[in-house]
């Protein structure tokens, strides 16, 4: 598979810049905060977030299955054990990738930011600074996080009353639910992070 393309390197030190004049400087400062704003919040990078999203809640409806087998038929024996272990096994096979990803969007998003105010700083282009600033990629990713967040209160609270009682469902069936609401919200949380700081962006390239 091939190598993801690096992110724009920061600007150099300025014992070491040799740009030959301003507009040589202003073109790669264009080009560096473009790439860095497209790989935080492009229709890619939105879509590779929901992507990954979706491979986590996969990963644990899969334990999922696991703890409402154990605790929930009311009789645990052999083939439930084996049953568990192998939706348990699936499930950890789907989500411990998956977080990693998570980790690694995380890590690179933080990389972004930094580099992005380190250019930011560098100089003022009011011409290329107003399609950075462009609102509508804050807007996107900040409704569909704050949704996300909402669902994940909803599947917290109104979701386990719908399906847990003495003829239905348990504790596996809870724990189930509540660990589904904790991803939605800890992907919610990313989105309006990274919402938040590109509308900060937006109010410093303003001024």
């Amino acid at each position: 598979m091939a190598r993801r393309t690096p992110l724009p390197p920061p600007p150099p030190p300025a014992e070491i810049r040799a740009w030959p004049d301003r507009s040589a400087l202003l073109a790669d400062r264009a080009y560096a905060m473009g790439e860095l704003t497209k790989r935080q919040l492009g229709a890619g990078r939105l879509t590779f977030f929901l992507l990954v999203m979706a491979l986590v809640q996969l990963g644990w409806g899969f334990v999922g299955a696991a703890l409402i087998g154990i605790f929930d038929d009311g009789l645990f024996d052999p083939l439930t054990a084996i049953f568990a272990a192998f939706m348990a096994a699936i499930g950890g096979a789907v989500m411990v990738p998956s977080v990693w990803l998570v980790v690694r969007g995380v890590r690179n998003d933080i990389a972004c930011r930094e580099r992005l105010a380190q250019w930011t700083g560098l100089d003022h282009d009011p011409a290329h600074d107003a399609k950075v600033r462009e609102p509508v990629r804050s807007v996107v990713w900040g409704l569909l996080s704050f949704a996300l967040c909402a669902l994940g209160l909803w599947v917290s609270f109104a979701v386990p009353n719908m399906f847990v009682g003495p003829t239905r469902g348990g504790y596996g069936t809870v724990a189930y639910f509540l660990g589904a609401a904790l991803i939605l919200w800890v992907h919610g949380l990313i989105g309006l992070t990274k919402a938040y700081h590109h509308y900060r962006l937006a109010i410093r390239l303003g001024k």
